[in-house]
């Protein structure tokens, strides 16, 4: 178990404007990722080091955005000006977390506009829907060499999450200690005075510390 990716849904600037405007923050562009055209959105990334990214997604006038929690929760997020969505934590064997939830893995998939296609399970989002501190699960069924953090600028890493939460209820859902997917990254938890959730994401780049 770790931290795959976090994901920030698009304000009203929309995925390009939001996408430029943190990567010139971060000092870097973000990439066009494609579709998702299970879920009704779209995203573009940006890989850091140890295997993990942040993604911008926005929701696509499809009805699978209407029927797909993750559509839904991204929509809900744009509809509030956008920001962090959640956090997004990957498991080597999902039916582990399919038993311990009591509920099936949907499939995911998501077409690059150099005709790739990456696949994965994930489980959860409903979760992140009823409380944003905790994250959803992914099980990449594409090759590592596909991962979206796969060959990033090391120099670029993920030095601190914000969350505004309860790390013992986190660590309910997890099944385990935060501190497990985590282990690599330091949290600054915050007692929630409103809504639960990523509040601010730190990262380390060749000009110091940005935070976002």
């Amino acid at each position: 178990m770790r931290l795959d990716h976090l994901s920030y849904a698009a304000g009203p600037d929309g995925l390009a404007g939001t996408a430029q405007r943190l990567g010139k923050l971060l000092g870097r562009d973000f990439v066009d990722g494609g579709v998702h055209p299970r879920f009704g959105t779209r995203n573009m990334t940006l890989g850091l080091a140890g295997d993990t990214y942040i993604e911008v997604v926005e929701v696509l006038d499809h009805p699978a955005s209407d029927k797909a929690p993750f559509g839904q929760a991204v929509r809900a997020r744009s509809a509030l000006g956008g920001g962090w969505l959640g956090w997004v934590v990957a498991v080597g064997d999902i039916s582990r977390v399919e038993k311990r939830l009591g509920r099936t893995a949907v499939k995911g998939n998501r077409h690059r506009p150099d005709g790739t296609e990456l696949t994965w399970k994930q489980i959860g989002v409903n979760g992140l829907i009823a409380d944003p501190q905790l994250p959803f699960f992914v099980h990449w069924e594409s090759p590592r060499h596909l991962h979206p953090g796969a060959g990033a600028d090391q120099d670029y890493s993920l030095a601190c999450l914000e969350i505004a939460g309860d790390p013992h209820r986190v660590s309910e859902w997890l099944g385990e200690s935060v501190e497990s997917p985590l282990e690599d990254i330091k949290v600054e938890w915050v007692a929630p005075h409103g809504t639960p959730g990523v509040l601010a994401v730190q990262v380390q780049t060749p000009a110091g510390l940005v935070r976002i």
